[in-house]
């Protein structure tokens, strides 16, 4: 190889470098709720701002936000949503408080299912997680597209909690008609233990509890209390995310059974939840822990996952 071409080869593969380096992320936000959701997003501190905080997506659609490679933060869904009688906009789950549709630097109200990212950070790589840390309101996948290093595993939460939320813990719907939230032990009663906090703000003293176990067993991928890096944190580089909203659970009747919306689903260690709301009255703890397994749920949700990757990836 002459000197020159081995310049304009060296030339060409930084070009590719930079390019990489500097080349945003696409996050394609999909509705298949049966219901309007108002997807939200924060930045972190000292990181890129978005070109949209907040915006309506009604049922089956999508819309694909352009995502700096140096950002880092959250996104997370709002139901429910109006004018309050001042003219503000207000949700019932998931609000920001901003009084408008966009959140304008504001986070979620507890709970709310929250996807975390933090792209390209140590090594190139991004680490994305699906938190129900501040509880849990909406089901939620992410898939990725394309990508490399790390394991670019798909993550989140595919089922709905709110009717099988223990009663001390499930926030109802304001005119009332079921549960709208499924709130953490540390939101509902603000006890360090819950918290990982003060006595308890270290990992080998703060322990999984029997209410982040609920949110375990239910969801194996997600986030369910501070110190649940082990099993939550995902890693990637250079890849684009779908994070789609209420994924159907039974996407093929061939795969996985003529199941309709809203069967009874039990999952590992003895306990269950629904998979519809259509179970607005709930259930409390101790009556979920009652009930053994008949169906790992370790084996559906890998399921579920491996089957969206496919679907989306083609």
């Amino acid at each position: 190889m002459d000197r020159r071409h081995l310049s304009s080869t060296f030339v060409l593969l930084l070009f590719i470098s930079f390019f990489s380096e500097v080349n945003p992320a696409s996050f394609k936000i999909v509705n298949k709720c049966r219901h309007t959701i108002w997807p939200g997003f924060l930045s972190g501190a000292n990181t890129a701002h978005l070109t949209t905080t907040g915006f309506v997506l009604k049922p089956g659609k999508s819309r694909t936000v352009t995502i700096p490679k140096s950002w880092s933060g959250r996104l997370w869904g709002r139901t429910l949503c109006g004018v309050d009688s001042s003219r503000k906009f207000v949700c019932q789950s998931g609000d920001c408080g901003s009084g408008q549709i966009e959140c304008s630097g504001n986070g979620a109200k507890p709970p709310a299912t929250l996807a975390e990212f933090t792209l390209n950070g140590a090594g190139g790589l991004d680490l994305y997680d699906v938190s129900l840390v501040d509880g849990y309101n909406l089901p939620m996948l992410i898939v990725v597209k394309g990508g490399k290093g790390g394991n670019c595993s798909a993550t989140g939460c595919l089922l709905d909690l709110n009717g099988a939320c223990p009663s001390e813990l499930r926030v109802a719907r304001q005119n009332g008609g079921g549960g709208v939230g499924c709130r953490s032990a540390c939101e509902a009663f603000g006890d360090p233990e819950y918290c990982c906090s003060g006595a308890f703000g270290t990992p080998d003293v703060c322990r999984p509890s029997r209410y982040s176990l609920f949110f375990k067993h239910a969801c194996p991928r997600a986030y369910s209390y501070a110190y649940d890096d082990t099993t939550s944190t995902y890693t990637c580089a250079g890849a684009d995310y779908v994070i789609m909203f209420c994924p159907p659970p039974y996407t093929s009747q061939r795969v996985f059974g003529a199941r309709k919306d809203g069967a009874l689903l039990p999952l590992v260690n003895k306990s269950m939840i629904y998979i519809s709301s259509l179970h607005a009255n709930g259930a409390s703890l101790s009556g979920l822990l009652q009930l053994q397994s008949t169906v790992p749920a370790a084996s559906f949700t890998m399921a579920i996952f491996l089957f969206w990757q496919l679907i989306l990836t083609l």
